[in-house]
């Protein structure tokens, strides 16, 4: 091969032997001494790139997420497929109506979230975001690797839902003060417990969101909602749980986040909706 010619954009790569600055077309003789074998492996590693990239998004399939955009359960794997960088098209269902697709696609529970892939339905939120860390591999790694810390995350995952968010349902529908102050002392609780673990980290899981990271996280819109909805009662408090504060305003400015979280005030609308509705139907039985 005699002169060579190379005519890509302005970049450096990186080869076996050396870097080489490349910003218009040049040739390359064999009198500089460069190895036929780097020259190559410049190609190699930029098409690899690139191409890798491209066979990422074609083994996408078609992925769709049957939710609403306020369920805190629904935001755990928007999050989870933005972490992976999936793209997929968001069904949003009817508030007070269920479409035929969501009964079809689930219907023992008949409830949202369910993730479509290639026509096939996963339901749970927790079991959803495991699939998608275990189907797009590739991605950074939601759940650790070490099969302790995996039961440990999914240990958390499962007090929050079962004993932890039922609080925040439960404060302001509470028909008295007693009830409410009650269901408040237990959401402080569960924070004390999620402050002690958090070790003063970014993120659960360490340097990265990780599984406790959405479980959790998923819920902070309606945190902030419940605290200007019960007179501005401290949850998020910096003095008690400064680790949590700063973790919260981490993981809401980060880029698989920021766009899933709703507003504060969108939320409380919908909260005093959703309070009504449900006072409405037992007033009514």
């Amino acid at each position: 091969i005699k002169e060579p010619i190379i005519s890509l954009l302005s970049l450096t790569l990186p080869t076996e032997s050396l870097y080489i600055r490349i910003s218009r077309p040049c040739f390359l003789s064999p009198n500089r001494k460069l190895k036929i074998s780097s020259f190559y492996s410049v190609f190699f590693h930029f098409f690899s790139q690139h191409f890798s990239a491209l066979a990422m998004a074609s083994n996408n399939g078609d992925v769709k997420l049957i939710g609403a955009w306020a369920s805190p359960y629904v935001m755990r794997p928007r999050i989870a497929l933005n972490v992976k960088s999936v793209e997929y098209e968001f069904l949003q269902e009817q508030f007070g109506s269920k479409s035929e697709l969501l009964l079809k696609s689930n219907p023992v529970h008949k409830k949202i979230p369910v993730l479509l892939h290639n026509g096939k339905p996963i339901c749970e939120s927790s079991i959803i975001v495991e699939y998608i860390d275990e189907v797009w591999s590739s991605g950074p790694s939601i759940l650790p690797s070490d099969p302790y810390d995996r039961a440990v995350a999914r240990f958390w995952a499962a007090y929050l839902d079962e004993k932890w968010f039922p609080n925040v349902r439960a404060a302001p529908m509470a028909a008295t003060e007693e009830a409410k102050n009650a269901a408040v002392e237990q959401l402080k609780e569960g924070l004390a417990l999620l402050e002690e673990i958090s070790k003063g980290k970014d993120f659960f899981g360490g340097e990265k969101i990780g599984f406790i990271d959405i479980a959790f996280g998923s819920m902070l819109a309606w945190l902030r909602a419940l605290q200007v909805m019960l007179g501005g009662v401290k949850l998020l408090d910096e003095e008690k749980t400064p680790g949590l504060c700063k973790w919260a305003a981490k993981f809401s400015a980060d880029p698989a986040v920021k766009d899933v979280l709703p507003e504060t005030e969108k939320i409380i609308e919908f909260a005093k909706l959703l309070v009504a509705k449900i006072k409405a139907a037992a007033a009514s039985s």
